[in-house]
């Protein structure tokens, strides 16, 4: 049957549709554990990028689990799945010219890689949001942590499944050490040349 799609080639391209807009379009992923703050830096950083007029869009975890991933469960292979699917999502974003802020665990690097291979190397940016494990537990908003400990939840990143801390990433914030306002200046502070047509 794959033998048979043949993707269409459209006449309109990124660079074109990154003309009109004004800004490049790439990719911003946070990854760390339950709790970290990736959604809000996140969400603070889209704030930051709206006030100058980029065009964005924020994909999180729990939007996108009761969406088009509701059908998926937390095993390795469903977790997988779920990244591919977000990965697929954020390149035709990208594609369209948008800013996308993905704030996901993605616990595994191997499928942190095949996002930075879906969306091309230059229009991914890893952001690790490297905040310790007992911080996110004290902060613990959804209260995951403690029915993670009492056994009510399998598969939970950090407790009884593995996170892999990124080897490399572009951006790396320890939210003990700094604020949700210094975080931001950071990362726009970094891809500001990256916006820049």
């Amino acid at each position: 049957m794959k033998e048979n799609i043949i993707p269409h080639e459209f006449k309109i391209t990124k660079t074109e549709r990154a003309e009109i807009k004004g800004h490049n379009s790439f990719l911003l992923w946070f990854t760390g554990l339950s709790g970290s703050g990736k959604s809000t830096i996140a969400n603070a950083v889209e704030q930051e990028l709206y006030k100058q007029k980029i065009h964005t869009y924020t994909l999180d975890g729990d939007n996108v689990r009761k969406g088009l991933n509701n059908d998926l469960t937390f095993t390795p292979e469903d977790r997988t799945e779920n990244i591919r699917r977000i990965a697929e999502v954020a390149n035709l974003f990208v594609k369209a010219g948008v800013v996308v802020l993905a704030a996901f665990v993605s616990p595994y690097k191997k499928d942190r890689e095949m996002i930075k291979k879906t969306v091309k190397d230059v229009n991914f940016v890893e952001i690790f949001i490297d905040t310790p494990i007992e911080e996110c537990e004290k902060r613990d908003v959804k209260g995951l942590y403690a029915k993670a400990r009492k056994g009510l939840i399998n598969d939970f990143t950090g407790i009884n499944a593995p996170y892999e801390a990124p080897d490399k990433a572009t951006i790396t914030i320890d939210t003990t050490k700094v604020s949700v306002s210094e975080s931001v200046e950071i990362i726009l502070k970094a891809i500001q040349p990256k916006l820049e047509l």
